[in-house]
């Protein structure tokens, strides 16, 4: 039972984690990067569909992102989506391909991106404090019906907040590795 409650804590926390991959993905760096069009919805015949399922998208040099349509009649469409997602990008289109140039960024928008990352990660700890509250409640659950020792139940505690810690310091880290590239000049 100790081991399930545990082995469900890492799951969280690498799922909450993953989460924070994604988020941290769509902060732009200057750079092209795909991944800030995935929040993108386009209405395509009434129902809202990611960006990635109507067009084939590349990066053709660093500062450039170029989607092709699979319908060409979805072209404005698709345009107008990018440009009302608030991403800070000026979509222009040739009939054909459509060119998203990415612009560089600031010394203010840089700090302004860096903090952004800092509150995803926070938000990241959040979620880890939240499910190492649940594993611990189920912990002194099970100590106080009895299925397990008080020995084992603090051995389990003991073990839930050295992952817990693991947790927030893989957090620090993957922040750190974002703060730094968006950073970089």
């Amino acid at each position: 039972m100790l081991e399930e409650t545990l082995e469900d804590l890492k799951q969280s926390i690498e799922k909450a984690h993953e989460a924070l991959r994604r988020e941290l993905a769509k902060i732009r760096t200057g750079r092209a990067n795909p991944g800030i069009l995935d929040g993108v919805r386009v209405d395509y015949y009434g129902t809202p569909t990611p960006l990635k399922q109507l067009a084939g998208i590349a990066v053709p040099e660093a500062r450039m992102i170029t989607l092709k349509a699979f319908e060409r009649s979805q072209i404005p469409i698709i345009e107008s989506a990018i440009r009302s997602a608030q991403l800070g990008l000026n979509p222009s289109n040739d009939g054909e391909l459509i060119r998203i140039p990415i612009p560089p960024l600031t010394e203010e928008r840089r700090r302004d991106l860096a903090k952004t990352a800092r509150k995803e990660g926070e938000d990241c700890k959040i979620a880890i404090r939240k499910a190492r509250h649940d594993a611990k409640d189920m912990i002194d659950e099970l100590e106080k019906s009895g299925d397990v020792g008080k020995d084992d139940a603090a051995r389990a505690l003991k073990e839930l907040e050295a992952i817990v810690k693991d947790g927030g310091t893989r957090v620090d880290e993957i922040v750190a590795n974002k703060e730094e590239d968006i950073m970089k000049v």
